[in-house]
């Protein structure tokens, strides 16, 4: 019974941040790059993986530069940060709510840490893709990455 109030306590806390914060159309980022990336689509597999679709726009930028601009996404905490996910939408848009839906992502790996902050960043580095469950881990990345100014 305990669990059943604290997933109404965490939907009702969900839904009201939901409602208090108001989606922005200018913070989406949009661009050639990011409708690339947003090709890529799932195929649930009788295993219950989550296995990438990858397109052929996708796979010609395979192993090749790549960059993109996006909203740094921290994976752990710190101030600086090496290996995070870069998205379209800025972290405090509460997606997960329901409200705006999951934004487009990207797993980043930069050659060194950049500090962390709320304006988007613009990334270039090689694009890898993996044929791996995308419930686990994110099928496509930018790897060896450096901070464009």
């Amino acid at each position: 019974m305990r669990h059943l109030h604290f997933i109404f306590f965490l939907f009702s806390v969900c839904s009201v941040a939901a409602q208090t914060q108001k989606h922005n159309p200018k913070d989406q980022l949009r661009s050639l790059n990011w409708d690339i990336i947003g090709s890529v689509k799932f195929e649930l597999t009788e295993k219950n993986e989550l296995l990438p679709l990858f397109t052929e726009s996708i796979r010609r930028f395979e192993n090749r530069e790549f960059d993109l601009t996006g909203y740094l996404i921290p994976i752990k905490s710190g101030q600086k940060q090496q290996q995070f996910l870069l998205a379209t939408l800025p972290i405090n848009q509460c997606y997960f709510c329901g409200q705006n839906g999951v934004p487009v992502m990207i797993m980043v790996e930069m050659e060194s840490a950049v500090p962390y902050g709320e304006k988007p960043i613009h990334v270039r580095g090689i694009l890898k893709l993996e044929q791996k469950d995308a419930s686990y881990a994110p099928p496509i990345s930018i790897k060896n990455a450096k901070l464009i100014n």
